[in-house]
């Protein structure tokens, strides 16, 4: 099963970061994804830009873009990564790794319902 691990943070804290302790924070969040990569259970995983940049399509016939999100909430959600195992307590595992190294963040842990791979990692099967 796939599952996304959405990652949450107060964005204002992480803006607040020096680039030093951006780049430290990184670089484990990459030691940690290691051993879960050469596992075979995590595939890609993406970093968001801040949501000031974002822009929402809504609305009927092609839609009006607006500036950013508008979720009134204080955490937003600035990256995921995907994951493959047979079973949510594996994933939540997984989730609780990522944590280690950022332990202010939140991570959301949603089975992923259909995945259409660029690279063959984890596709969907039909049916599902």
């Amino acid at each position: 099963m796939l599952y996304a691990i959405l990652a949450y943070h107060v964005e204002d804290e992480i803006l607040s970061w020096t680039p030093e302790k951006d780049a430290a924070v990184v670089a484990k969040v990459i030691e940690v994804q290691a051993p879960l990569r050469a596992s075979g259970h995590f595939g890609p995983a993406a970093r968001l830009d801040e949501t000031r940049k974002a822009r929402t399509l809504r609305g009927p016939g092609a839609g009006v873009v607006l500036d950013g999100p508008f979720a009134e909430t204080k955490e937003q959600l600035l990256g995921f990564h995907l994951v493959e195992y047979d079973t949510e307590e594996e994933a939540i595992a997984a989730a609780r790794t990522l944590r280690q190294v950022n332990p202010s963040a939140v991570y959301e842990i949603r089975p992923v319902k259909l995945y259409v791979p660029a690279d063959g990692f984890g596709a969907t099967p039909s049916g599902e």
